[in-house]
């Protein structure tokens, strides 16, 4: 299985230092020149490798870590994401009627045509997303939402081996809306820092 990280902000950066802490190779890529951003990629580890859009594009995992007005232009960048597992890191400050009503992911996964979407590792603050999830004898909650069964396993499973606890949520339109931030409003797991005990 092969992952990338699209966008290299503060919650890129958190999600490259996860995969960097368990010696995890992934990718990380912008819409710029990765020599822009090859010093700061090669400060987390060096498993951390940074590509083109389009290289990055070819991984079976993507984690989505660009601005929520930012993704159509991504998403344009292949004519369909059959077969890929997209996870929306991404929080939005769009009103709901810009996004028709919808929670945030489904817009997403209307625009990623084919991909099997998870709505995930968003509801933490990059600054809390950036540290090691074992904390208080326990493992940090990261909440998954999806449509697709096959894949929320699949990233549940890639979330236990970062460490973290992952506690799924069922589907987009449920599970989703209790992890989005949109406009002034924050859903009622938004910003909860939670752990799991270790049993």
């Amino acid at each position: 299985m092969s992952y990338s990280i699209i966008g290299f902000g503060n919650i890129g950066h958190a999600l490259a230092k996860a995969f960097a802490r368990k010696g995890i190779e992934v990718s990380v890529a912008t819409t710029r020149d990765p020599k822009s951003f090859a010093s700061a990629a090669a400060a987390i580890g060096p498993t951390i490798i940074p590509k083109t859009l389009a290289e990055a594009i070819k991984a079976d995992i993507i984690f989505l870590a660009v601005r929520f007005e930012s993704h159509p232009e991504v998403a344009k960048a292949l004519p369909t994401w059959q077969g890929k597992i997209i996870v929306d890191a991404m929080n939005t400050q769009a009103p709901p009627e810009e996004l028709d009503g919808l929670p945030s992911s489904a817009v997403v996964a209307k625009a990623f045509t084919g991909a099997k979407l998870v709505k995930g590792f968003n509801h933490l603050v990059a600054a809390v997303l950036d540290q090691d999830p074992a904390v208080h004898g326990g493992r940090r909650v990261v909440f998954l939402a999806s449509d697709n069964d096959v894949a929320a396993a699949e990233i549940g499973a890639l979330a236990e081996n970062l460490g973290f606890a992952p506690v799924k949520l069922g589907g987009l339109s449920e599970g989703g809306l209790l992890v989005q931030a949109r406009g002034n409003s924050w859903a009622p797991l938004i910003f909860q820092d939670l752990f799991k005990k270790a049993s």
